[in-house]
């Protein structure tokens, strides 16, 4: 594929109920679902208007049993992944899931960085009738409706977070905005604006990504999101340049994020 090393290039739910988080986020934000087709479990790839954005996988009793619960998380493209896990396990960070192929699809790791934080590392596989395919899961370059628009890092441990990311994936800081009590809010880019890096607030019980996805109406997001079953945890708030975002938690208290305009 043509994304490079370092760019997000899928978002995937782990939730206890695949069908009641289906439900929620085709209303909510008008995925399209299909199943993958892998034989040995229940994967369901999500799509809007054609374009992958990323997929659902229910959580199995070993997953529950060893701790896991619902969360959104993101897929870092790498050149090489078992390298890539040796370099996470050296800075400092763990491998949570040892690399290991999926047929068709990629090669790919579950790992964590310093402060805890997890997300996966994939080297993709592109289809044969399209060698050069790009991933449009993160909209990097437009506001694109129903793709994610925005990663954000809360992490116990800013600076530290900063040079891990910098030093394994290339990611540069590009300014900052000063939140007063809340501490310094970091843009990340590579290449284009990926995101941000902020102190983790106290109540936050870890570090942990937070995925923005994009709507056509903050408001009308905030009803649906009321209507089925979710829970708002920051109401719309304006951001710079005129739209709003908010945090929330889908019916199974996975936690993501919105941005939109006000209409």
């Amino acid at each position: 594929m043509s994304n490079k090393h370092g760019d997000f290039i899928w978002y995937e739910l782990l939730t206890s109920d695949a069908d009641d988080a289906q439900d929620f986020y085709g209303q909510l934000l008008g995925w399209d679902f299909a199943d993958s087709g892998q034989a040995d479990k229940d994967y369901r790839e999500i799509s809007m208007k054609g374009n992958g954005v990323g997929g659902v996988m229910p959580m199995t009793p070993e997953m529950t049993g060893n701790g896991a619960q619902p969360c959104w998380l993101g897929y870092i493209t790498v050149e090489d992944v078992d390298r890539m896990a040796e370099a996470i396990s050296s800075a400092g960070g763990s491998v949570h899931m040892q690399p290991q192929d999926i047929d068709g699809v990629g090669r790919f790791a579950l790992v964590a960085d310093p402060q805890g934080a997890p997300f996966y590392v994939m080297k993709p596989i592109p289809p044969a009738d399209k060698p050069d395919a790009t991933s449009l899961a993160f909209a990097a370059t437009e506001p694109t409706i129903g793709h994610c628009a925005w990663n954000e890092l809360a992490t116990s441990d800013t600076a530290a977070a900063l040079n891990f990311y910098h030093d394994l994936f290339g990611w540069e800081k590009d300014g900052e905005m000063d939140m007063g009590p809340m501490g310094t809010y970091n843009f990340l880019r590579h290449d284009f604006m990926i995101g941000a890096m902020m102190d983790k607030p106290d109540a936050m019980p870890v570090s942990a990504w937070t995925y923005y996805f994009r709507v056509a109406d903050i408001d009308e997001a905030v009803k649906t999101i009321i209507a089925k079953g979710g829970q708002i945890r920051l109401e719309p708030d304006e951001i710079p340049g005129g739209e709003f975002q908010l945090n929330a938690v889908d019916p199974q208290g996975a936690a993501f994020a919105l941005v939109g305009a006000r209409k």
